[in-house]
């Protein structure tokens, strides 16, 4: 059973930087994309950044620029680097390993319980 926990959310003032982590249990996901996803009050969860097991990145044009995604492999995380965050970067984000087959067909697919990240002066 594959657990994701992530650690690093918070308040912090408009301007300022925060770091997210998730580390990963329970078996090996250096197959999988790893992904951050985030989800604000009455809105639907959205893609905020991910990056495959070939080190392909992808962003959603709101943060390009500003976070930064990166894996450890070996330690089986995944960090997200927010900076230069605005109010409207303020959600629960939710870290995500997925892992597809040749035809895009999801095999397996693991959410961690979420992080409150606070943009408020």
């Amino acid at each position: 059973q594959v657990q994701l926990v992530e650690s690093g959310g918070g308040l912090v003032q408009p301007g300022g930087s925060l770091r997210l982590s998730c580390a990963a249990s329970g078996s090996f996901l250096s197959d999988f994309t790893m992904g951050w996803y985030r989800q604000a009050p009455e809105k639907e969860r959205e893609l905020v950044a991910h990056i495959t097991s070939a080190g392909s990145l992808k962003y959603d044009d709101s943060v390009k620029g500003r976070f930064t995604i990166s894996r450890d492999n070996a330690k089986s995380t995944v960090t997200l680097q927010m900076n230069s965050l605005k109010p409207e970067d303020a959600a629960v984000y939710y870290c995500n390993a997925v892992n597809r087959g040749s035809w895009g067909e999801v095999i397996a697919d693991y959410w961690g319980q979420g992080t409150q990240v606070t943009v408020s002066s």
